[in-house]
């Protein structure tokens, strides 16, 4: 049987995807003991357990400053702002993405101009609405706003332009109007793609998010990030890079098993990523 066809038991797949993980585990392990055999004291590569204590300390131990709990303080500023930026985003490319996808004189009008706003680097815009609305949250979600609308928009769009005409013209045969044929035909076939715009759009979100908290604020992931450089605290950054890492798969696993829960259809003969 040729290694295209074959069919892999669950088994064979977790094992299969832990592989790099583990790799990359004992690679950094053994990285790490030799950078520390030659300076016992070096902050570049820090030991598991380094990071576990100082993971630890940020986590379970109250700011001697503040008395938070860092970590989950910094962990909520961020999620929200992810959340509320992803929302607004997510509201404006379904409105946009089905008017400027079956109504033609939206997309004459305005399909021009998002895709134009979709080519303009996000990070280039920050010091305008830093001017413009302040430092405060605004400014992050509305860089997130800027740099994830757009590009979900065309993705919505062309989805509406991909549904097929013929599913239109038997909507409209049976006597639809244009917002029964919304309703009953675009909505049903572009939600599972508006999950999907979703999860591709919280890449640059979080990155979009980590910047904007680096430059101008007082909590978050990415200001504790760029706090602690200063002194070398590897073994806080690393420890805090894996913990973004973790809630982005996590959430996108989540939107995944909600999009095959609601659009099993959407999902059949074929492996989702």
């Amino acid at each position: 049987m040729r290694i295209i066809n074959r069919k892999l038991l669950r088994r064979d797949k977790f094992i299969l995807g832990a592989a790099p993980f583990l790799a990359l585990l004992v690679s950094y392990s053994v990285a790490s003991h030799l950078r520390r055999l030659d300076n016992p004291a070096d902050k570049v590569l820090p030991s598991f357990e380094a990071m576990g204590t100082a993971l630890k300390r940020m986590a379970f131990e109250p700011s001697a400053r503040t008395g938070e709990y860092l970590l989950w303080t910094d962990t909520y500023d961020s999620l929200w702002r992810l959340a509320t930026g992803m929302g607004l985003s997510t509201a404006i490319a379904l409105v946009l993405g089905i008017a400027v996808g079956f109504i033609p004189h939206v997309r004459s009008m305005l399909a021009p101009f998002v895709a134009t706003v979709s080519l303009i680097p996000p990070i280039t815009v920050l010091p305008i609405l830093f001017i413009m609305v302040g430092l405060g949250e605004a400014s992050k979600v509305l860089l997130i706003v800027l740099g994830t609308a757009p590009v979900m928009v065309r993705s919505l769009a062309q989805s509406v332009i991909d549904i097929p005409r013929e599913l239109v013209i038997k909507a409209e045969t049976l006597g639809a109007n244009a917002w029964q044929i919304i309703m009953r035909v675009v909505l049903p076939n572009m939600l599972p793609k508006l999950i999907t715009a979703i999860r591709l759009g919280l890449v640059p979100a979080w990155i979009f998010l980590i910047s904007a908290e680096a430059i101008a604020s007082t909590s978050g992931l990415g200001y504790r990030i760029f706090l602690v450089r200063r002194y070398f605290a590897m073994d806080i950054i690393l420890p805090y890079v894996a913990w973004i890492t973790l809630l982005a798969f996590l959430i996108d696993r989540l939107l995944l098993m909600a999009s095959k829960r609601a659009f099993r259809w959407h999902h059949l003969g074929g492996a989702s990523l």
